[in-house]
């Protein structure tokens, strides 16, 4: 009876494989009994990651493209949905900087935890959870026509992924059951891994980032999710190479080894070419790490993938690491993520917007508060209520954490109850 549950239960998969337009074009080196045989008999659900997926996929085969900025919380998070993005996209930097379950300050080495990253992912969603429910209950009352489609999709940095292909896997798995969308995947040598505007990258081999696409595919399978997978390419501007077993990198090979017994290798765009078709076939998009803003590179790199896999979607990084005037004039600023939507960079996201908006917007409250004290704050104040007339509503702060939905969590269980918070309270007077 087992046995025959099994192998029905892999004929289903199969079919779905050979049938569904999602996995056209998507190869794997497993089979659809090894899926069933690694999933055991009770299989959850996760709600979250199957609906982020499915929206994501969604966005990205309906818009032009689509755009995210990198959230350091759940409150950042909030605020771009409130104010009208659909993806929220988490960056490893950012959780190295300021999010990690270490709490440290690192740089983007993957020196932080390895379950980091689904911890704020799963952070992320509890907010907009939060402001899903707080919207639905006040709608009640108010008739709320138009609220945000609050769970928005979260594309998650899974690094280097923290060690071989049985780490990916669980971290994968880590990810999906914090209710990540989409994954993306770096083919740096992870103990050796840096930021992809750092120096002193190492790439392993084309053959063995592939096995950690697949890896990272097996674990969404298992799940039963249709998490998307990104793969990145740091070939660019990294030097060195583990090995150069693999013949699709001996041409990029000089020859020389560093001391650490790395080879050299020369980077630009050609082995990112080379990586990127190599990685086509096992992923859902395709991140070629870039040092500059520059249309020109990314028209070349689209053309050579879509020349060979012309349905392949991209991706781009938008980075605060380039000095974006310095590169480009305004009016090319201006139509930038226009171009590359044409190109087919249909996600596009800048990592560290959170770090930068987070950073800089309390360094001015506090210079003007050191200068000018109460007179700086009630300006900032001004500000936020001069915004609510595009939707900004945490002014009212004690609302907007739910302080009303926990008054009718209280009622709902005494109806009577004397002690709901809102109600006579300072916001309710003032706001």
């Amino acid at each position: 009876m087992m046995v025959e549950r099994l192998r029905s239960a892999a004929a289903q998969l199969r079919h779905d494989w050979e049938s569904n337009p999602r996995w056209a074009g998507t190869e794997r080196t497993y089979s659809p009994e090894d899926v069933v045989k690694l999933r055991g008999s009770v299989q959850e659900q996760f709600t979250l990651a199957r609906l982020g997926a499915k929206r994501l996929w969604d966005l990205l085969h309906t818009q032009d493209y689509v755009n995210a900025l990198g959230a350091l919380t759940g409150n950042q998070a909030v605020q771009q949905v409130k104010a009208g993005l659909k993806a929220i996209y988490l960056s490893g930097w950012q959780v190295a900087a300021d999010a990690n379950l270490s709490g440290q300050t690192y740089p983007d080495q993957s020196l932080y935890p390895a379950n980091s990253v689904p911890a704020v992912v799963r952070r992320i969603n509890n907010a907009l959870l939060r402001a899903d429910q707080i919207t639905w209950a006040e709608s009640f009352h108010n008739g709320v026509d138009d609220p945000p489609q609050w769970m928005a999709p979260i594309v998650a940095d899974a690094e280097a992924g923290f060690g071989g292909v049985l780490n990916a896997f669980e971290l994968m798995r880590a990810m999906i059951a914090a209710g990540a969308a989409g994954v993306h995947w770096e083919d740096q040598l992870a103990s050796e891994k840096k930021c992809g505007h750092l120096g002193g990258k190492v790439l392993i081999p084309t053959g063995q980032h592939i096995k950690t696409l697949n890896a990272a595919r097996l674990a969404a399978d298992v799940c039963g999710v249709s998490t998307l997978i990104i793969a990145r390419t740091d070939a660019q501007a990294a030097t060195l190479l583990t090995s150069d077993v693999d013949p699709r990198d001996q041409r990029f090979a000089t020859g020389e080894r560093t001391a650490e017994g790395f080879y050299r290798v020369r980077g630009g765009i050609e082995p990112c070419i080379a990586r990127g078709l190599a990685y086509a076939p096992y992923s859902d998009l395709l991140w070629m790490e870039t040092a500059t803003p520059d249309l020109d590179v990314a028209r070349r790199f689209a053309e050579a993938i879509k020349a060979e896999y012309p349905d392949q979607m991209l991706a781009y990084n938008c980075s605060p690491s380039f000095n974006w005037k310095q590169h480009l004039d305004d009016s090319t600023i201006a139509k930038f993520q226009r171009e590359l939507g044409h190109m087919g960079y249909k996600f596009q996201f800048i990592t560290l917007a959170g770090f930068h908006a987070l950073n800089h917007s309390m360094f001015e409250l506090a210079s003007g508060y050191a200068e000018e004290g109460m007179t700086s704050y009630v300006e900032l104040q001004e500000r936020e209520f001069a915004a609510e007339a595009r939707g900004y509503t945490a002014t009212r702060h004690q609302r907007e954490v739910g302080t009303g939905y926990f008054d009718l969590v209280s009622t709902a269980i005494a109806p009577d109850s004397a002690t709901t918070a809102l109600r006579g309270s300072t916001e309710e007077a003032q706001f």
